[in-house]
């Protein structure tokens, strides 16, 4: 590019303003976050060895008791345990953790802060206090930090909380746009000081319409903030009679950064957390490198094997080769425009192409 146009940007003023060629500040992602399960991670990422972007918005989103709080929380643990100087700011409007609850499922809690808010305009100066602070450390020294909001659905507005208090009986018509405004400061913000905000929200079906779809509350301005937005389900997972935890079904609702509509089945024990193999079988199946015999899988060796046995070992027969080979599966099934000399690897692109 010539000097001229050059000195053109300059003139902008903006410091954070650069040449594509160079990189775009707040725009690329140069840090994932694995979130402990590699089929989630390319869910998210279009790589099963990625995972949450570190300066984007994620938001979690589903039907009450889908796990929402319960996935937020295996993350958590993920997160801190693969970063031990990290921390995570917690900001809660259900008043449903206790102390408790978070030492049993192992997450480290000398490590978390938990944030009650009761209104968005509390969450948004608490958050942008909590920002502008990390953003004055030098980037060399900050510590990793994450920050998650459980939810937004229940956060209240000022307006709001002074009707009740005044028994006007008003309904509040500014939620939404105090929403707007909210993440129209923070989505840069955030991007400025490379933390991932998670979001957990409710959904709701659309009303006056024939075929009604499920969608967030809160307003337009959540769905354009989001990076991601993943819809969740639930079925109850069992040893016996004993129910372990949760299989919970992940729709990408909306992306930025891989395929919409795609979905995943991720496990989260009581015990474990979440299961970084579950899911691969299932991929490595659709890629053609195991194959389904009846009720076993056929695995490179030709000996085959219950879906359970090899979940049981699962380092044993998910070898580095074969992660690799499924990694670059997942960059073309789960990212737009990717073809097979793009991922590097041998497989072709779609699932009957693999299968053939």
């Amino acid at each position: 590019m010539s000097n001229y146009m050059k000195e053109l940007a300059k003139a902008a003023g903006n410091e954070y303003g650069s040449l594509v060629d160079d990189g775009i500040f707040g725009g690329d992602v140069t840090q994932w976050i694995d979130t402990g399960s590699y089929v989630f991670n390319a869910l998210l990422s279009g790589s099963i060895y990625g995972g949450l972007p570190a300066n984007k918005i994620t938001a979690i989103a589903g039907d009450p008791a889908t796990g929402k709080t319960f996935f937020t929380l295996g993350l958590i643990k993920h997160f801190l345990d693969s970063n031990p100087d990290a921390g995570v700011f917690f900001f809660e409007s259900e008043s449903a953790l206790t102390t408790e609850m978070l030492r049993e499922r192992g997450i480290d809690i000398t490590r978390m802060f938990h944030i009650p808010v009761a209104t968005v305009e509390e969450f948004r100066h608490q958050l942008v206090k909590i920002l502008e602070k990390h953003g004055e450390t030098d980037e060399s020294e900050r510590p990793p930090i994450m920050v998650c909001l459980d939810s937004l659905g229940m956060l209240s507005t000022t307006k709001e909380m002074t009707d009740v208090s005044d028994n006007t009986g008003k309904r509040d018509m500014t939620k939404a746009q105090v929403i707007k405004g909210t993440f129209r400061v923070l989505t840069l913000m955030l991007a400025k000081v490379n933390v991932p905000l998670i979001v957990t929200n409710h959904v709701y079906d659309q009303i006056g319409v024939m075929f009604p779809q499920k969608i967030m509350g809160g307003g337009l301005a959540i769905q354009y903030a989001a990076s991601s937005i993943v819809f969740l389900s639930k079925r109850k997972e069992k040893e016996g009679t004993e129910v372990i935890g949760n299989v919970i079904h992940c729709k990408m609702q909306k992306s930025r950064l891989t395929k919409e509509n795609k979905k995943v089945d991720v496990l989260l024990t009581y015990r474990d957390g979440l299961h970084k193999y579950y899911g691969l079988l299932e991929m490595a199946e659709a890629a053609g490198f195991f194959k389904k015999v009846s009720t076993r899988y056929e695995i490179p060796d030709g000996s085959k094997m219950f879906g359970k046995q090899i979940l049981t070992d699962p380092e044993k027969y998910f070898t580095e080769d074969i992660l690799n080979q499924l990694d670059n599966y997942a960059k073309i099934e789960y990212t737009y425009g990717r073809t097979n000399r793009d991922s590097g690897g041998d497989v072709v692109g779609t699932d009957q192409e693999v299968s053939q």
